[in-house]
């Protein structure tokens, strides 16, 4: 075994866009092999930050922000686009201030720009931003009055903004403000198209989407600001082409409808100069590069090119002149840069239990009355071959169930019901074993998930709610690997519990080699700590976490690139600690101690607990109340 063959295993070559791969001691690496996450893991325990640790690599933010500017500057040399291009960052993705301030910092020298959903995110991204014509902050979401009022005076204050209309009633009060404040506002429409959606959120798109015109309402809007001589304001089109596409054909359909959109405004004498694409360009989580809803069809590059494409060759073939293409891909831009790790506290399984005992007669003794089922069991493990491997596989079911019978009906013991675990785990242990030699195209189908039956549960420092809340939620693939010891070959199998007391709360698939596969590949715990990555979390995960059992933000940490090429903590964000959550829901930390304390003092005088016994209760509760909300092992 080595580091190449866990590559392949894990499949780090396809899902990890090269950003992350293994070095020489089987340690993961991060941002084209610079950085090892186990250094940096046990360099922040060190520090006194415990796992879970969310790692963002400020370098992978950045790589990702360049390449897809470099594929849509490529695509627009090759179809001689005469337009150019502008990302925008939308920040419901991963609000984090530390995130959307190195977009705005990386940001700079690409033209790229934030988008804002709602009035919380419209007050951040106005204070963040700067006045800069090439550098657009998009407003979509419904929007009231107030909201609108403060779009028209940032457009006086400089800022490139521009509301998205999402209903006539909104045209009517972007006017009204723009008139009152003397201001030829930059206005946008969204268009429900015809044209449908690809993968999980393919019914968000078209003409039952949440928001946007129908293209008679967007004529309607049109006229209105005609007869308020504002048409040149209309600047510009955009529509909602869905979120993780995993069909680029959908892609090539929305953008060839909205471009004749376009050309059909700007016929009327609208002042369009943006098409806004929104979303779509999805990540490859599963590496598959397949047409499903863990995967995508295409590459970046392809995506680009299309898009391009498409909008030269309706522009072209109507006289348009070519217009700035803007995408929101903001799965595509931050999903590579985070990394979750968390550490197994333990683990429970088939594997974990002891062997049974080679002759039942000597280990039971003589005079006890065994039952024909635990006989059927023991001779059925002890006859595994490779010709009888199903059949005895069918014994040991068979015979397993009987012996169950008997317990429930109270014929046989506690103790030979725990004989008889023992024997029917051991018994599939050993046609695992022997199956494993059977050629799979050979193997009976009966016996292709008996890896998954053996598999252990590996008990995980971390939330699945608040740090995976889309696996729980949509059952989303993110890509799974111990960050060490990938020099050794990975013996056991697990699937994944958290720390919530949520039977909800279990990983239980994973990337395999050409399908979705029910456990992990894992290595056998000892008692040295064992760390898990979970990789490409960037979008979402972060915002839509919940606090389940209680459980708060991990800590967050920020990883750079140092002057001779290490790695270096440029942000620490601590998690919440468990007084903050309680606070949350309305609890007050220092009422609850008062509480506790009063009843540790009557305790002390009913001679219920001594003095010293009250001090260590309540200093545990005070550092419990200061300290992190996950598993912290031994200080």
């Amino acid at each position: 075994w080595g580091v190449a063959r866990s590559r392949d295993l894990y499949r780090l070559g396809d899902w990890s866009d090269g950003y992350f791969d293994i070095n020489d001691v089987g340690h993961i690496t991060a941002t084209h092999a610079r950085h090892d996450l186990h250094e940096i893991v046990t360099g922040l325990a060190d520090r006194g930050l415990h796992t879970p640790v969310l790692l963002r690599f400020s370098d992978i933010l950045r790589s990702r922000l360049e390449s897809i500017r470099r594929a849509f500057d490529s695509a627009i040399a090759e179809n001689e686009f005469e337009g150019s291009y502008a990302a925008v960052y939308p920040i419901k993705v991963n609000q984090q201030h530390q995130i959307v301030e190195e977009i705005v910092r990386f940001g700079a020298d690409l033209g790229f720009g934030l988008e804002v959903g709602s009035k919380p995110e419209l007050l951040a991204v106005m204070a963040m931003s700067v006045p800069n014509p090439d550098r657009v902050i998009i407003c979509n979401g419904f929007k009231d009055e107030k909201y609108i009022e403060a779009v028209v005076l940032a457009t006086k204050l400089g800022r490139n903004i521009i509301p998205v209309v999402e209903s006539v009633g909104e045209l009517e009060l972007i006017i009204r403000q723009a008139e009152r404040y003397g201001v030829r506002p930059r206005i946008g429409v969204r268009v429900k198209l015809d044209s449908g959606g690809s993968g999980r959120w393919k019914e968000s798109v078209g003409s039952r989407s949440k928001f946007g015109l129908f293209v008679s309402e967007v004529l309607d809007a049109a006229n209105l600001l005609r007869e308020h001589a504002m048409l040149d304001c209309l600047r510009l089109v955009h529509c909602h082409s869905g979120s993780q596409v995993q069909n680029i054909r959908s892609i090539k359909d929305v953008v060839t409808e909205l471009t004749q959109v376009f050309v059909e405004l700007a016929r009327l004498g609208a002042g369009v100069e943006y098409i806004d694409i929104g979303g779509g360009l999805g990540v490859d989580y599963t590496g598959m590069r397949a047409n499903d809803a863990g995967s995508i069809n295409y590459s970046l590059e392809e995506f680009a090119s299309d898009v391009v494409y498409r909008i030269k060759a309706g522009c072209d073939a109507a006289g348009v002149p070519h217009p700035t293409i803007i995408t929101e891909c903001g799965r595509a831009m931050v999903a590579y840069s985070s990394v979750l790790v968390f550490d197994v506290i333990g683990s429970t399984g088939p594997g974990n239990l002891p062997d049974p005992p080679e002759d039942l007669r000597a280990a039971l003794g003589p005079d006890t009355e065994i039952p024909q089922p635990l006989l059927d069991l023991e001779d059925a493990y002890g006859s595994v071959e490779p010709k009888r491997v199903l059949e005895c596989y069918h014994d040991a079911l068979q015979a397993r169930d009987a012996a169950m019978t008997l317990f429930s009906l109270g014929y046989i013991g506690l103790e030979l019901r725990a004989i008889t675990e023992r024997l029917f785990w051991a018994t599939l242990r050993r046609v695992e074993l022997v199956a494993a030699s059977i050629p799979r195209e050979d193997l009976p189908g009966e016996l292709l998930d008996l890896p998954d039956m053996l598999s252990d549960v590996y008990f995980s420092n971390f939330s699945m709610f608040q740090s995976l809340p889309d696996t729980w939620a949509i059952d989303q693939l993110f890509p799974v690997v111990p960050i060490h010891r990938l020099d050794e070959e990975p013996g056991r199998r697990a699937v994944l519990a958290d720390i919530t007391c949520d039977s909800d709360g279990t990983v239980d698939q994973f990337i395999g080699d050409t399908e979705m596969t029910r456990a992990l590949p894992v290595h056998s715990l000892d008692a040295r700590p064992y760390y898990l990555g979970v990789f490409l979390v960037g979008a979402y995960q972060e915002i839509l976490g919940d606090l389940h059992n209680l459980f708060g933000d991990a800590h967050a940490v920020h990883i750079s690139t140092d002057d001779d090429g290490g790695w270096a903590i440029e942000e620490v964000v601590h998690g919440d600690t468990a007084g903050e959550v309680l606070r949350y829901v309305q609890y007050e930390p220092e009422k609850l101690f008062n509480w506790l304390s009063r009843d540790c003092e009557r305790a002390v005088r009913r001679g219920a607990m001594t003095v010293g016994e009250t001090k260590t209760l309540l200093r545990f509760y005070d550092r419990g109340l200061r300290g992190y909300t996950y598993l912290e092992g031994e200080e």
